[in-house]
C-alpha cells in the first residue's frame, strides 16, 4: 500500500491524520530520530521531514536514515527546493506554492525535482501549498502572497483552483511557530468546498490539543505540528496529547 493511501485510510478510521514535522537544519540526525521516536510511540502517523532553510544535501539524507534507525513510521519529504529530495524517504509532498509571487515556487523547483523523484522512486504526493498571515518564515522565503485571515473565500479559491488542477491535498499553512494558527471559519470554508475526496492539512501555530481538535472539528484531516516538538521536553507526552485530541 502507497503511503497516500495509508494517510487517507487513517483519516476513514479515526478521523483525522497526525504528522509530526522535523527540520533537520534545528537538530543533529540522532536527536531528530529520539524525536522521531518518541513521536511514534506518542501515536503520530508519519514522520514530515523538511524545513524553509538549510534543509538540503546531506543533512537530510542522515536525518532521514536516523529516523529510520529509530521508528518504522513512513518519513514524507517537505522541501522547500530539490535540494531537499532525498532517494532515503519513503514519499514526497510534492506540492506547489499557489500564491507565492515566485514562479520557482510555484512550477519550477517542481520541474527541476520531478525527473530526481522520478529516478529514485519516491511516491509523489500532489499537494497545494497555501500560505496564511502571519506566514513566517515559509511565507518570507517562498515570497508568499499571504492569504489574510479575515479572508477565507480567498482561501477558498486557491483550494479550488487545487482541486480542478488535480491536486489531491490542500495544506494551510500559517507558517512555523506562528501566534496565530489557520483561523477555524477559513478551514470549514475550504473543507466545504473541495469536498471528502480532496484531504486538507492544517499546520502553523497549533500547539495544544484543544487548538488542534478546532481545526480537525472545523474540517481538517490531517494536523501537522513541528516547531512545538521541537520545544517541548516530553515529546511524547505532548504528541499523545494532541493524537487523543484529534482521534477522539
Amino acid at each position: 500500500m502507497g503511503i497516500e493511501d495509508r494517510l487517507n485510510q487513517i483519516v476513514e478510521k479515526d478521523g483525522a491524520v497526525h504528522l509530526t514535522l522535523l527540520d533537520p537544519d534545528s537538530q543533529q540526525p540522532e536527536v531528530a530520530g529520539n524525536m522521531a521516536r518518541e513521536a511514534e510511540l506518542g501515536g503520530t502517523d508519519a514522520i514530515m521531514v523538511g524545513g524553509s532553510t538549510g534543509a538540503t544535501g546531506l543533512v537530510v539524507d542522515e536525518t532521514i536514515k536516523a529516523i529510520k534507525a529509530a521508528c518504522s513510521l513512513p518519513v514524507i519529504l517537505f522541501p522547500a527546493n530539490p535540494g531537499g529530495v532525498s532517494g532515503r524517504a519513503d514519499a514526497i509532498f510534492f506540492m506547489s506554492l499557489l500564491n507565492s509571487r515566485d514562479v520557482n515556487y510555484i512550477t519550477t523547483h517542481q520541474a527541476i525535482g520531478a525527473p530526481l523523484v522520478y529516478k529514485l522512486g519516491i511516491e509523489p504526493i500532489s499537494m497545494a501549498y497555501i500560505v496564511i498571515e502571519p506566514g513566517g518564515l515559509a511565507g518570507w522565503v517562498g515570497d508568499a502572497r499571504l492569504i489574510p485571515r479575515n479572508k477565507p473565500k480567498l482561501a477558498v479559491a486557491y483550494a479550488l483552483a487545487a482541486k480542478y488542477m488535480g491536486m489531491h491535498y490542500i495544506y494551510l499553512e500559517a507558517g512555523s511557530g506562528a501566534d496565530k494558527p489557520v483561523p477555524v471559519e477559513m478551514v470549514t470554508a475550504v473543507k466545504k468546498a473541495v469536498g471528502e475526496a480532496t484531504k486538507v492539512i492544517v499546520g502553523g501555530g497549533i500547539r495544544d490539543g484543544a487548538t488542534a481538535r478546532e481545526r480537525v472539528k472545523a474540517g481538517a484531516d490531517m494536523i501537522v505540528t513541528g516547531t512545538i516538538v521541537e520545544q517541548v521536553g516530553d515529546v511524547k507526552g505532548k504528541i499523545e496529547e494532541l493524537v487523543r485530541a484529534i482521534k477522539s
